[in-house]
């Protein structure tokens, strides 16, 4: 087996999910097979509407053993007890600042690096991962070709963990697989039609299975 190859794992990004989908949605898609985290998008609630959000889909995302990760309200994030924040600004000196504030005790990740030495200035600061891809901006089939280009860039040479945010088609979990990216985000592909988000986890996963078993043979 070809050791450089890992089975990536999925990170679910709710930035598409509406608030009365929200929890039956939740619960299909963590009980349709393997998830690591899902990271809460407030995608333009306002703060009270996004804790009331974030307070009824944590606990669920907790209980069945995935890790909550609050996007871009850190207060919301302390008030759920989330496991973790998510910083979408793309801007170090905020994310070096949330580094001194709750890491190692909360996840800290981030996103909105558009350019390998901006990726790189953010790696130095050490956060638990760095998401290559645009809050709703997988609105292709395929993922986005920068999206892609960066995650390849990334896992060939770096060691911190990335995650490529795939397309709104559930099949191009093979193509964001293939970066060798840690982690894998699916959001409009499971929660586009909320009655079909376990089906597509399951589909998801099943994919994944059958690229690395390919890729490593």
């Amino acid at each position: 087996m070809d050791t450089e190859y890992i089975r990536p794992r999925l990170v679910l990004l709710t930035t598409p999910l509406g608030d009365a989908d929200a929890v039956t949605a939740m619960q299909a898609a963590l009980a349709g097979g393997d998830v690591a985290s899902v990271i809460l998008d407030p995608a333009g609630r306002d703060a009270v509407s996004f804790q009331n959000l974030a307070e009824k889909l944590v606990p669920i995302i907790q209980a069945a053993g995935a890790a909550a990760i609050v996007a871009d309200d850190t207060q919301c994030a302390g008030r759920v007890q989330a496991d973790g924040i998510h910083l979408t600004s793309g801007d170090p000196g905020e994310l070096g600042e949330a580094m001194e504030r709750f890491a190692p005790k909360l996840i800290v990740g981030a996103s909105g690096f558009e350019t390998r030495h901006d990726a790189l200035e953010a790696g130095e600061l050490r956060p638990d991962y760095l998401l290559f891809g645009r809050f709703g901006g997988d609105v292709d089939p395929n993922p986005h070709p920068k999206s892609i280009a960066m995650g390849e860039w990334w896992a060939e040479i770096v060691e911190l963990p990335c995650i490529v945010l795939a397309g709104s088609d559930i099949e191009s979990v093979v193509e964001a697989a293939a970066t060798r990216a840690e982690f894998i985000a699916l959001s409009a592909a499971v929660f586009a039609q909320p009655d079909a988000a376990g089906e597509m986890v399951a589909r998801a996963n099943a994919l994944i299975d059958a690229w690395f078993e390919s890729a490593a043979a």
